[in-house]
């Protein structure tokens, strides 16, 4: 393994390319290609910055079956698939494999559950992981094994959060962001968290009482299956009112966790490999992208 497994969150790589690039931009079907040039952009540049030993883009749900049963809110603000994104969409699978990548799809999970997987299958073999996504969930995967790329803000650019990055952005250790999702919620996936607790209070609690259920029995909250409640403990953050909303919605809270829990995937593990040029060349100019597969010739 003399470099890492490099990890794309290719749902999310087709919806930015999609509304980054403009829709000028057309295939040999005279409709707009940029979703799939710009995903193939990314990864090439990726590949070139990380020099990896194998490359996986995971594919999923858009939504797994076991979150929206336990929220219906789940993503369930998010507008429909634009149709031209969707035909990109319906393509990436055979367009991204012809580079020789290897193709790992979630089925009725989501392709971050994937990505979370595959990155703890290398760690446990000695091996290294750079997971290239945007969805705060997967920082939780974050240790000496495993970095997240993600972008550094409005602009295109990508950012290496590690270990102490994650502490820096969110203000709590890699295995306490899921604690923190169902504390402050994550309105990109409709996840509400708890009333009254933004990202620096639910912070400040994780770091006074641990993880969720430490927070919970402070604010005096019964224990998952029943336990009594202990008296509640206020302070670093937890003021008695704020203890009462944590005891009325610690259901809610508890919920909000099982939802942005990263789950196992029964997937294969990726074997090295290298990126086909030539084959991604002509991948590329048979869909109509041209310069992308001029480019790739010159490699």
């Amino acid at each position: 393994m003399s470099g890492p497994l490099l990890l794309f969150d290719v749902p999310w790589l087709l919806y930015r390319a999609h509304f980054a690039l403009p829709s000028s931009i057309k295939g040999a079907d005279g409709e707009p290609i940029g979703a799939l040039l710009g995903t193939a952009r990314t990864i090439l540049a990726e590949i070139e910055e990380h020099r990896p030993a194998a490359v996986c883009c995971a594919f999923g749900a858009e939504e797994a079956t076991h979150r929206t049963a336990l929220l219906p809110a789940y993503h369930a603000h998010r507008d429909p698939m634009p149709d031209a994104l969707r035909r990109r969409w319906d393509q990436a699978q055979d367009f991204l494999a012809a580079f020789g990548w290897a193709i790992r799809d979630g089925g009725k999970l989501e392709a971050d559950d994937v990505m979370a997987t595959l990155a703890k299958t290398r760690s446990a073999h000695g091996g290294d992981s750079v997971i290239v996504t945007a969805d705060r969930d997967l920082m939780a995967c974050v240790d000496e094994h495993v970095v997240v790329r993600r972008p550094a803000g409005r602009g295109p650019g990508l950012v290496t959060v590690d270990v102490a990055g994650v502490e820096e952005a969110l203000g709590v250790r890699p295995d306490q962001v899921t604690d923190l999702i169902a504390l402050r919620g994550d309105p990109s996936d409709g996840i509400p968290g708890a009333p009254g607790i933004g990202a620096k209070t639910a912070a400040r609690l994780l770091a006074a009482h641990g993880d969720l259920e430490g927070v919970l029995r402070a604010a005096g909250a019964e224990g998952p299956d029943g336990e009594p409640a202990e008296v509640p403990r206020h302070g670093d953050g937890l003021t008695p009112r704020l203890a009462e909303k944590l005891r009325d919605h610690a259901a809610d809270a508890r919920r909000d966790r099982a939802v942005a829990l990263l789950q196992h995937a029964e997937v294969d593990a990726v074997p090295d490999g290298t990126t086909d040029a030539a084959a991604g060349a002509d991948a590329a100019e048979a869909l109509g992208m041209a310069r992308l597969a001029k480019d790739l010739r010159a490699v």
